[in-house]
């Protein structure tokens, strides 16, 4: 049973993470109470929203190095339309961030599927592109907290049952997903697409499309993410979440999802992120400067690659089951 629960990842860096929250309290014990353990998931809802785009994206052995860039880009055409037209419903502004997400995924997964574009080229040159593009629409200028509504900044802040609707909104997307990959055809193909494409072309799966729509789905959620980050903190400019993207891979890569495709989950994914958001909200109240808190976290990250390297050495997921001798 011990040795059971050891092998389990989830479980792993559950423990991992209250042995962290418990030495962070022996140094600063105001960390522990719940209201900041509750501002601490509300600070990480964004990049956990993020880590499950680009852990369907990794499954099927891709990577989106363009999220960050996509979330910055879908922000700002959302703080843009908000700041033209004010009395614009919330709800059409998140929607249009969501569509103009998908759209830029689509150029992603079109480019992979279509031209068999190394996925890491291809979103290399799409994350210069859209911070580009920003660029172009605004010629470098910032739309700052007075440009935009109230409405607009005040939604992800407001209270639901006396939790924001940013935390509601990463809870909500955290079951979609997981219904996602436990519940549908799409789901089980991405993971037959990242543990073996010959194999999953001969079960009738089309492996570009199937990476089409992981792009897609990441694209979606960095639209979503877009809108969230310049409303939650009033401002959008051209390098918004610069390097965000590297964090958004930490965290699934923390989070036991192979960079070899195949292997991952959605609590993986979200614990992932939660580790390194309790990291970065601790450091700082501890004192650690911010050169000690990059290491700290590079670290991490290396381990985390070493674990899962001795991982993938045993057995992925089965997704068919062998035939019955006849």
């Amino acid at each position: 049973m011990m040795a059971k629960l050891l092998k389990n990842r989830e479980l792993l860096l559950v423990g991992a993470i209250l042995v962290l929250i418990a030495l962070i309290a022996w140094r600063f014990p105001p960390f522990v109470a719940p209201a900041n353990l509750a501002r601490v998931y509300n600070d990480t809802s964004i990049l956990i929203i993020l880590a499950l785009g680009q852990m369907a994206v990794i499954l099927t052995r891709c990577i989106d190095l363009s999220m960050a860039a996509n979330l910055a880009l879908s922000g700002m055409v959302a703080a843009m339309l908000n700041a033209a037209f004010p009395g614009l419903p919330i709800p059409i502004i998140i929607l249009s961030a969501m569509a103009l997400g998908a759209v830029l995924g689509m150029i992603n997964g079109a480019l992979v599927w279509k031209l068999d574009i190394p996925p890491i080229v291809v979103t290399l040159g799409t994350l210069t592109i859209y911070r580009g593009l920003i660029f172009l629409l605004t010629n470098g200028k910032w739309i700052n907290a007075h440009q935009m509504s109230d409405a607009f900044k005040s939604f992800p802040r407001a209270d639901l049952a006396g939790i924001p609707v940013l935390s509601w909104l990463s809870v909500v997307m955290i079951a979609a997903m997981f219904l996602v990959m436990s519940r549908t055809a799409l789901g089980r193909a991405f993971f037959a697409v990242g543990g073996n494409p010959h194999a999953a072309v001969y079960t009738g799966i089309d492996v570009g499309r199937t990476r089409f729509f992981a792009y897609c789905l990441s694209g979606t959620l960095a639209g979503l993410s877009g809108y969230l980050w310049v409303s939650r903190y009033a401002v959008a400019y051209v390098d918004i979440a610069a390097g965000f993207e590297l964090d958004i891979i930490a965290a699934c890569v923390i989070g036991g999802i192979s960079i070899a495709g195949g292997i991952g989950s959605v609590p993986g994914a979200v614990l992932g992120a939660m580790f390194l958001g309790v990291i970065k909200n601790a450091l700082p109240v501890i004192n650690i400067s911010p050169f000690a808190q990059m290491a700290i976290s590079g670290m991490v990250i290396i381990t985390a690659v070493a674990v899962n390297a001795r991982a993938e050495r045993r057995k992925g997921r089965v997704i068919l089951k062998k035939a019955e001798a006849v």
